[in-house]
C-alpha cells in the first residue's frame, strides 16, 4: 500500500512538471512540436489514473488506492485515450471522414464511459447528468418535441465530434487546463507554501484594523487575492478561512456572520482580475479576445462588488457596537511589509507581463512562479524558504487539485461536442428570447435564473463553459457583446456557491464556523446581494466596463458607489441609526437606481430616495426600532 501511494505521488509531481515542460515551450526551442490534442490525450492519461487512486466512487479521497472496482473504468479510460496518444495519426486518418468506423465508435464509448464516472466522483451526479442529458438528446433528437426536435445522429457522428472534433474531448477547455490553469493551481500552492497568506492577512489587518469591524475588512482583503489564484471559492474558503473565521469570531462576529463573509469574499476572488480564478484565461480563448481587455472590463465590477461587502461589514460593525481592535494587536504596517513584502513582487510582475506586455497566460504564470521561488530565500525565516522538497510537495498537491479540472473539462468537451452537432444551445437560447419576446431586461432575468439553477454544484470553471454555451448565446441575440454577455453569466452562475439551497462555500464555511446551514445561507446572501445587480448595471450601463470616455467612467463609477453604501446599509438595516423595514426598501431601491445607468434623472431620484429612507423615520417622527433587537 505504501508503495502504491508512492508510485501516485511520482506520478502527480511529473504530470504537474510535464505541464510546467510543455507551457514553457521549451521543445520549439528545438524545433520539436507536440500536437495540442496528443499533449492534452496524455495529461488526460495522467488525469485518469490519479482520479481513480485519489477518489472514492463515493467521491471521498483516498491517498493513493486502487479497489478492484475501480480498474473497470480506469482501465476503459486508458483505452481509449491511450488509442490518441499512441496513434495519433489514426486520429488525423479520421478527421478526413466526419465519422468514426466500428472501432474508432468503441474506443470512444470506452473513453465517455470512464469520464462519466470520473466526473461524477469529482462534482457529484449533477454535472455528468447534464452533460448525459444533451448526449442522449443528440442522439434522439428526432424523437423529441417542438423546439427540442432534430435531425438525430448516430454513434459514429456523435463519436467523430467528441473524439475527434476541435470542440470535443480534446478541445479548448481541456487545452486551458493542461497549459494555464495547471499553472496558476501551482502559483498558489507554493504561494501558500512560502507563508503568504498569513503575510496578506497581517497586511490587511495593519490597514484596516484601526476601523471598526477591521479583523472582518482584513479577510475581505486577503480573501480577494487569494480567491483569484485559488480558481474556487470552496478551496478559498478552506484555506483563508481556516485562519479567518476564527479571528472574525473572536473579535465580536456571530459564527453566521464570519462563515457568509468568508464564503462571499472568496466568491468574489473568481471576479477579480488579473487571474480570476482562471476563468479569464478561458474567456479570451472562448471569444478570441486579448485577455487585457476582459480584466480591464472586470475590474471595476469587481471593486465594486468587494466594496459593497466593505460597507456592509462597516454597518454590521456599528450595528452591533465593536470596537476597532486594540492597537497592541494590531501588526504594524512597516513591520508588516518588512516581513513579507517580497510576496507582492510576483504578483505585480504578473500584472505586468499579463496586462502591460500581453503574454500568454502561461508564460506570465511562469515567470510569476519562478520569480516567487527566488524571492522566497529573501526571507530570514527557513521555514518559507521553497525548497526543492517543498516544492515537490506543491506540486504534487497542486496536480490533486487540478485532476478536478482535467475530468471536468474533459466532461465539458463532450457536451460541447454533442451541442454543436445538434444546435441545441442555440434552440435553448433561441427559446429563451422568444418567451421573453425580446425583452432585454425579461432575458436579463431568465437568463440570471437559468445560470443560477445550472451553475448549482459546479465548480467555477465548470460552471463558467457550461452557462457560456447555453445561456450566453440568448443576451449575444439580443445585441449583448460577447463578453459583456460572459460577465453577466459569470456573476449569476457563480451566485449559487454562496446562495441556498447548494452554496458549497457556505457548506465549507460552516464546517469551520460551527454556524448553522440555512441561517448562514441567508447571511450571505444578504452581504453578497451586489452580486445579483451588478450585471444588470453593467449590461445597461458599459461605462462601469470602461468603456466611454474618462468622465463617463468616473461618473459611472461615483453613482455607482454612492449605490453600493445605500444598498449595504439596505442589507445591514443601519446607517447611522437603525433602519425599520420600510426604510429598507425604499434605500435598496435608491442604491440600486444608483449602480444602473448614470443619468441626471437615475442620479437624482437614486439620492432622493437615499435620502427619503434614511431620514424616513424623522420625517414621518416615527420611533426607530432599537439596536440591540433590529
Amino acid at each position: 500500500m505504501l508503495e502504491f501511494k508512492k508510485v501516485v505521488r511520482v506520478v502527480a509531481g511529473l504530470t504537474a512538471l510535464y505541464q510546467l515542460f510543455i507551457a514553457s515551450r521549451v521543445l520549439t526551442w528545438f524545433g520539436i512540436f507536440l500536437p495540442p490534442a496528443q499533449h492534452r490525450a496524455i495529461c488526460l492519461m495522467c488525469g485518469l489514473f490519479l482520479i481513480y487512486s485519489l477518489r472514492t466512487p463515493g467521491g471521498n479521497y483516498r491517498e493513493g488506492k486502487l479497489a478492484w472496482y475501480d480498474f473497470f473504468p480506469l482501465l476503459a479510460g486508458l483505452v481509449g485515450v491511450g488509442f490518441v496518444v499512441f496513434n495519433y495519426e489514426a486520429i488525423l486518418d479520421y478527421s478526413f471522414y466526419g465519422f468514426l468506423d466500428t472501432k474508432g465508435v468503441v474506443l470512444v464509448l470506452l473513453l465517455m464511459v470512464s469520464l462519466f464516472e470520473a466526473s461524477r466522483r469529482l462534482t457529484g451526479w449533477a454535472f455528468p447528468v447534464i452533460v448525459l442529458t444533451f448526449v442522449l438528446a443528440t442522439i434522439f433528437q428526432n424523437y423529441l418535441p417542438g423546439l427540442l426536435y432534430g435531425k438525430g445522429y448516430g454513434l459514429d457522428r456523435l463519436g467523430y465530434s467528441v473524439y475527434v472534433g476541435t470542440s470535443g474531448i480534446f478541445g479548448t477547455p481541456l487545452g486551458v487546463a493542461t497549459t494555464i490553469l495547471i499553472t496558476y493551481i501551482v502559483f498558489g500552492k507554493l504561494m501558500q507554501e512560502a507563508g503568504a497568506g498569513r503575510f496578506f492577512i497581517n497586511l490587511a489587518l495593519s490597514v484596516t484594523g484601526w476601523m471598526r469591524g477591521g479583523v472582518a475588512k482584513a479577510t475581505i482583503f486577503a480573501s480577494c487575492l487569494f480567491g483569484m489564484i485559488s480558481g474556487s471559492p470552496s478551496a478559498e474558503v478552506a484555506t483563508v478561512g481556516s485562519i479567518s473565521i476564527p479571528m472574525m469570531i473572536s473579535a465580536g462576529y456571530s459564527a453566521r456572520f464570519a462563515a457568509a463573509v468568508e464564503a462571499v469574499a472568496g466568491t468574489g476572488g473568481q471576479f477579480m482580475p488579473p487571474v480570476m480564478g482562471a476563468i479569464a484565461f478561458i474567456m479570451a480563448e472562448w471569444l478570441g479576445i486579448p485577455y487585457a481587455k476582459i480584466a480591464i472590463a472586470a475590474f471595476i465590477p469587481a471593486v465594486l462588488y468587494f466594496f459593497v461587502l466593505f460597507v456592509a461589514i462597516h454597518f454590521e460593525a456599528l450595528k452591533i457596537g465593536l470596537q476597532p481592535v486594540a492597537s497592541k494587536d494590531i501588526p504594524p504596517v512597516a513591520k508588516t511589509l518588512k516581513e513579507g513584502w517580497y510576496y507582492l513582487l510576483p504578483l505585480a510582475l504578473l500584472i505586468y507581463l499579463l496586462i502591460g506586455k500581453s503574454y500568454p497566460p502561461e508564460m506570465a504564470g511562469l515567470y510569476s512562479l519562478l520569480s516567487l521561488i527566488a524571492v522566497s530565500f529573501i526571507s530570514f525565516d527557513r521555514q518559507r524558504h521553497l525548497t526543492p522538497k517543498k516544492i515537490w510537495a506543491a506540486l504534487v498537491d497542486s496536480v490533486k487539485t487540478w485532476i478536478i479540472l482535467a475530468g471536468v473539462t474533459a466532461t465539458v468537451g463532450m457536451l460541447i461536442g454533442a451541442l454543436e452537432l445538434s444546435g441545441l444551445g442555440i434552440k435553448f437560447s433561441g427559446f429563451i428570447v422568444d418567451m421573453t419576446q425580446g425583452s432585454l431586461l425579461l432575458t436579463l432575468i431568465f437568463v440570471g435564473v437559468a445560470s443560477f439553477i445550472l451553475g448549482m454544484g459546479l465548480d467555477s470553471i465548470p460552471a463558467y463553459i457550461t452557462l457560456a454555451i447555453l445561456a450566453g448565446p440568448a443576451l449575444i441575440k439580443l445585441g449583448v457583446p460577447p463578453m459583456v454577455a460572459h460577465l453577466y453569466v459569470i456573476y449569476w452562475g457563480l451566485s449559487s456557491f454562496f446562495t441556498p439551497p447548494v452554496c458549497l462555500a457556505v457548506y465549507v464555511a460552516c464546517g469551520i464556523s460551527g454556524s448553522k446551514f440555512w441561517e448562514t445561507g441567508w447571511e450571505a446572501v444578504r452581504l453578497g446581494i451586489s452580486v445579483f445587480i451588478i450585471p444588470f448595471a453593467f449590461v445597461y450601463n458599459r461605462a462601469l466596463l470602461c468603456e466611454g470616455t474618462p468622465l463617463e467612467i468616473i461618473l459611472a463609477v461615483l453613482t455607482a458607489a454612492m449605490g453600493g453604501i445605500l444598498v449595504a446599509s439596505a442589507s445591514r438595516g443601519y446607517f447611522t441609526l437603525p433602519l425599520a423595514w420600510w426604510q429598507r426598501i425604499i434605500v435598496f431601491l435608491g442604491g440600486c437606481t444608483l449602480i444602473g445607468p448614470t443619468t441626471f434623472l437615475t442620479t437624482a431620484a437614486g439620492i432622493a430616495l437615499g435620502a427619503l429612507g434614511i431620514l424616513g423615520s424623522k420625517l414621518w417622527k416615527q420611533k426607530l426600532p432599537d439596536a440591540a433587537t433590529s
